[in-house]
């Protein structure tokens, strides 16, 4: 029965072309058994399949209706797609995957999770009111090269939420957050209440904090100082929904094309949409380490699992008073889940939910489930302690190969533009003055050379000592001014002129703006005395 644990097989899994492959082999071949045996899928995730490693990152967007979910795709993709409805009222009623595809257009859900080269087919156990109210919308465009976006119905709020779907609208939210790369809850800065529903949504996130990003969108429509207050209240908010010991991060900006209507946050919105873009484009680099992660937390969950039902099995008796002890089984779950926790060494955190295992085994026959079969697990251990360290090893020289696959095309060309003026911190800082005929620092120059002046230079040069009485006069640490004296003193004599004290200055200037130094100095700050030496 248990061929494929032969030693002859055993070698031939030893070699892997590549993390995916690795994955899919030592899953079919050591964990899916682990998994059948016990009836893993009924209770938690789920058979992998082929699709499920070789799909593309995906990123999970939820929020109540009107957050700008839809829209913050098309701002991404900086075009429409097929399918797409944007206004203030609940306008998107269905999951939409929007993926890359040569033809542009809408797979409705029935055709989708019967597509053996996607990874939905999971998905037909929710039914047909979910699978009707599930498309997938198919672009051209660069950015769905590296990644899929889902788009999710808006959460409701107050009266609206009584309402049923029809469908188990948390549990497909669970399937999806498992098989994600990030989540993205998005809030409107103007209403940041947290209705029932959304709670509930947040909950079913739990077991994946590493992929949650928070966005608090559209938040230009208030001044920074609501903004301020805004951004307390999301915090506290957050602090009592996710119950987890780490701040979340939450990225602040308005993700659309329009013009802004409070403009004094700018450079904020700037900065955050610099980090969260960031943050998105390592996904691609990131997949293989994220598929191996989750398999890890998969196989942990598989073993744990393996030892309740084979406790609950040795419990029952062979003949009379099966449905009582089933009852009171499930009852005293806890207790079980103590008992194992003391005999295998296991920690709490790698243990199911246990008032969602006790809904689910009400509706199991436990003299059907199978006992403890110490092989299976042993393998398990051992996939772990081995195969999943040769894949480990294999990630760093993965993502060298890789370092090429980022995301491209859409609002990420403006993260990298480092052509018009318009670009991240374009003509501001050490880039100010960049292409201008004339030498930015002589704008100041009247208050450097005052400067100089007073220092008494001699030969027409100030000695280290000297420039170092007037520029430790910012503060700055002397970390700092060292590395401005290196880049201004160009002459490498160990003096400054009045052009490489004016530098030096200006340089001052710039750090303490806030703005970072090079690591060499730019051609366009370089006095034009000096650019031919």
């Amino acid at each position: 029965m248990f061929s494929w644990l032969s030693r002859e097989e055993n070698s031939k899994q030893d070699l892997f072309e590549n993390v995916t492959e690795g994955l899919k082999r030592i899953y079919k071949s050591k964990l899916l058994p682990l998994e059948q045996y016990y009836q893993f899928h009924d209770f938690h995730s789920p058979q992998l399949d082929d699709p499920d490693f070789d799909a593309k990152p995906m990123i999970l967007l939820v929020g109540q209706y009107s957050t700008g979910k839809t829209t913050f795709i098309k701002y991404l993709l900086e075009r429409e797609f097929p399918g797409i409805r944007i206004g203030p009222e609940p306008t998107t009623d269905r999951f939409i995957a929007v993926m890359y595809d040569e033809k542009e257009g809408v797979i409705p859900g029935n055709a989708l999770v019967v597509d053996p080269n996607k990874q939905f087919r999971p998905l037909s156990k929710f039914g047909n009111a979910f699978l009707n109210r599930f498309q997938c919308s198919t672009v051209v465009s660069p950015v769905l090269k590296g990644i899929s976006i889902v788009d999710t119905p808006g959460i409701l709020s107050g009266e609206k939420q009584r309402v049923d779907r029809g469908y188990d609208f948390t549990g497909v939210l669970e399937w999806f957050a498992e098989r994600v790369d990030r989540i993205i809850l998005l809030f409107d800065a103007h209403k940041l209440d947290i209705s029932d529903e959304f709670r509930r949504s947040i909950e079913a996130l739990r077991g994946h904090d590493d992929k949650i990003r928070i966005v608090l969108n559209k938040a230009d429509m208030i001044d920074h100082q609501q903004l301020m207050r805004v951004y307390g209240a999301l915090m506290w908010s957050l602090g009592k929904v996710l119950q987890t010991p780490e701040v979340a991060r939450v990225y602040i900006g308005s993700f659309w094309d329009q013009p802004l209507r409070y403009d004094v946050n700018r450079r904020l919105f700037e900065d955050e949409e610099q980090d969260l873009f960031r943050d998105m484009q390592s996904l691609p680099r990131n997949a293989a380490l994220r598929k191996l992660n989750d398999l890890i937390k998969r196989a942990r969950l598989a073993k744990v699992h393996a030892y309740i039902i084979s406790a609950l099995r040795k419990d029952m008796p062979s003949m009379f008073g099966k449905d009582t002890k089933k009852k009171e089984l499930i009852k005293n779950l806890g207790q079980t889940y103590d008992q194992i926790q003391r005999e295998q060494k296991i920690s709490p955190g790698d243990f199911p939910d246990l008032k969602k295992m006790q809904e689910s085994l009400a509706h199991h026959d436990f003299n059907k489930f199978n006992p403890l079969k110490p092989k299976l697990l042993e393998v398990v251990d051992k996939m772990l302690a081995e195969d999943i360290a040769k894949l480990m090893a294999m990630i760093p020289h993965e993502e060298v190969t890789t370092v090429s696959e980022t995301l491209t095309g859409g609002a990420f060309e403006g993260v990298k533009d480092q052509v018009s003026p318009f670009g991240y911190k374009r003509g501001e800082g050490i880039d100010a003055g960049a292409g201008e005929p004339e030498w930015i620092v002589n704008k100041e120059r009247y208050k450097y050379d005052s400067i100089f002046e007073s220092l008494e230079p001699q030969d027409g040069k100030i000695t280290g000592a000297a420039a170092k009485s007037e520029m430790v006069k910012s503060k700055l640490p002397n970390s700092v001014l060292g590395k401005i004296w290196k880049l201004s003193d160009i002459n490498k004599d160990g003096f400054l002129d009045s052009d490489e004290f004016a530098l030096a200055m200006h340089l001052i200037n710039i750090k303490l703006e806030g703005y970072d130094l090079p690591a060499e100095l730019p051609e366009h700050l370089i006095p034009p005395s000096k650019r031919d030496t």
